[in-house]
């Protein structure tokens, strides 16, 4: 079956019958309070979009990708993840068993056989003692930080596997969409290396998942083969002028992050003081490890607040709020139904 995914507002408004503008929707890890985006000229909605616009030399200078590396713009880190796993005869792709389940999904999908990885097995130690895992594999798919559990795993870790796969001819994908808060942790810098393949996105950080606009930074013998999959005009102009800009809004980004790492903290206390034990988060969302995840999702939705239940392993993760309002209805509604 294909993944579920947080957002699915209209559902919960025709299952529990609450207006829509009634609820407060923490279901995802997307930015509540977003870039806002400027009008969008006429001229860019009449002609199709050109590859040389400099979009892609922005996004290496945004991300601080060499210019060894390529970079092709894609709609969405989605696009990517479908796409990849058809640049390869099948073969064996870990990923983590915690993670954004559209990977396996993809992978499986083509034809790859999954090996699924626990957080113990990857942690199990330095590189000659703990890591033979690594040689099973032919790809590994990594999400950092991880969504769900907001686990990071360290730039030297992930080179250190990514120099084991690519020994043998393996490539290393990671999956930075929830990067931009911690921007010293991507392996950006690092892009061009042979095998190494990174998933960048503006859906969470940006708060502009509608735009479906997102970059795959690699080396050319990968770009090449996933543009002729991709095939023309794979990111809209529209998504081209929205990206630029909002790459370019430097001082935006800035005062976003420290936002976000003041919200991501008070969302953590909120939980805590209602009784709830935290097992993760990002800048972007806290989840808690809970025996009845559904359960109290679904306490929650009854009075009008929606959050996203994982039932293997038994979590819940909540997202941010957008503004003193909704923080108050979190902290009353998590109090009331927890009694603390």
């Amino acid at each position: 079956m294909m993944p579920e995914h947080g957002g699915r507002l209209n559902q919960a408004v025709k299952r529990w019958g609450i207006p829509r503008e009634q609820w407060l929707d923490l279901s995802t890890g997307i930015n509540p309070i977003g870039w806002s985006v400027p009008n969008i000229p006429m001229e860019i909605w009449q002609r199709l979009p050109e590859a040389d616009d400099g979009l892609v030399d922005i996004i290496r200078h945004w991300s601080d990708t060499p210019i060894s590396a390529d970079c092709e713009p894609v709609a969405g880190s989605q696009a990517a993840i479908m796409a990849l796993p058809r640049l390869r005869k099948p073969c064996r792709v870990g990923i983590p068993a915690i993670g954004y389940r559209e990977h396996e999904y993809s992978w499986r999908q083509a034809g790859h056989h999954i090996v699924s990885l626990s957080a113990v097995q990857s942690n199990a130690g330095a590189a000659d003692d703990g890591e033979h895992w690594l040689d099973e594999l032919d790809v590994l798919v990594w999400i950092n930080p991880n969504n769900p559990s907001g686990e990071i795993i360290a730039p030297a870790t992930l080179l250190r596997w990514h120099n084991r796969l690519q020994k043998r001819g393996g490539w290393l994908i990671v999956d930075e969409a929830f990067m931009d808060a911690t921007p010293h942790l991507s392996l950006c810098s690092h892009a061009g290396l042979q095998g190494l393949i990174i998933l960048r996105s503006l859906g969470k950080f940006y708060g502009l998942a509608g735009a479906r606009a997102g970059a795959v930074l690699t080396e050319p013998s990968i770009t090449q083969p996933l543009r002729r999959l991709l095939g023309p005009w794979s990111l809209s102009g529209p998504s081209r002028y929205v990206m630029t800009h909002a790459l370019l809004d430097t001082q935006w980004q800035e005062q976003t992050r420290i936002r976000l790492q003041r919200d991501t903290q008070r969302l953590a206390d909120i939980l805590q003081a209602a009784g709830l034990t935290l097992l993760g988060g990002s800048a972007l969302f806290q989840t808690v490890k809970i025996d009845t995840p559904v359960l109290l999702a679904e306490r929650l939705a009854a009075q009008g607040v929606l959050v996203r239940a994982f039932e293997q392993p038994g979590m819940l993760r909540f997202g941010l709020t957008a503004d003193e309002q909704q923080w108050q209805r979190l902290e009353i509604t998590l109090q009331a139904i927890t009694g603390n």
